[in-house]
């Protein structure tokens, strides 16, 4: 697929998608959505960890109410799901870590589309907002999913009701993200964690990924049957091996994702 509306950038194992639509604060519309869901399944077979960041003074300001249809017109059942389900799929499903570094504003989708990813780090200038009611909508791109689990309902049910901004130090705080990053500081530090990320041991995050997001599923025993599963795979894998080996002659590991 050819980007249009996004930058695809491999270096160093670290794959980074950049919405690229500034001039409406990276507003997501259809050709956005497919692509960022081609790039992210991308990054997933040949990356070891996603940046997904945006162009500009916003991250992402959320669904594009220009984009076809007038708003009074707009299936948004249709577009959730054909456009979005499959994005946030591609990035539930990412087998590498997916950062999301939340650059500046995130509202209505676009916050959503930031809480999709397995960390969000963001500048302490940006903030969250869940702006749907503000138009006569319910929070979507997962948002009734994400906010209560990361959360609580307490707080979801302010965010959305209330649909107020939530600074990115107050989203670090209340557990909605991992981290708020002084903005000067903010883009050495990403590349930080990504370079971190990136030279960790891939297959085990893979395995974090799978047994976090069941947890919400299952019960205590079903999740333990599942840890011992897939720990059971972690031990044998090379990087396993070498980080015990690494760990007992006291040097950095070499993890290779295998």
């Amino acid at each position: 697929m050819i980007y249009e509306t996004i930058t695809y950038t491999l270096d160093n194992d670290i794959a980074t998608v950049t919405l690229n639509r500034p001039e409406v604060m990276n507003a997501l519309n259809t050709q956005m959505r497919a692509e960022i869901t081609d790039a992210v399944a991308r990054a997933g077979r040949e990356a070891r960890v996603v940046v997904l960041t945006g162009v500009g003074k916003a991250f992402c300001s959320g669904q594009d109410l220009g984009d076809g249809a007038s708003a009074a017109k707009l299936d948004l059942e249709r577009v959730l799901r054909d456009e979005y389900v499959p994005m946030l799929k591609a990035m539930y499903d990412c087998p590498v870590p997916i950062i999301a570094a939340v650059n500046g504003a995130a509202a209505g989708a676009g916050a959503n589309l930031a809480l999709a990813a397995d960390v969000v780090i963001a500048t302490q200038s940006a903030f969250f907002m869940q702006a749907f009611t503000k138009i006569g909508l319910i929070p979507d791109a997962g948002g009734t999913w994400f906010l209560p689990r990361q959360i609580g309902l307490a707080k979801a049910m302010g965010a959305a009701l209330f649909a107020e901004k939530i600074t990115a130090d107050d989203a670090s705080a209340m557990g909605l993200i991992w981290e708020a990053v002084p903005d000067t500081a903010f883009e050495a530090h990403v590349a930080r964690r990504a370079d971190y990320l990136a030279k960790g041991p891939t297959a085990a995050y893979a395995r974090v990924k799978q047994a976090m997001m069941a947890s919400f599923d299952n019960d205590l025993e079903a999740q333990l049957t599942l840890e011992a599963q897939l720990q059971g795979q972690c031990g044998k894998t090379r990087d396993f091996k070498e980080g015990v080996v690494a760990f007992m002659q006291k040097r950095p590991a070499e993890f290779e994702g295998r």
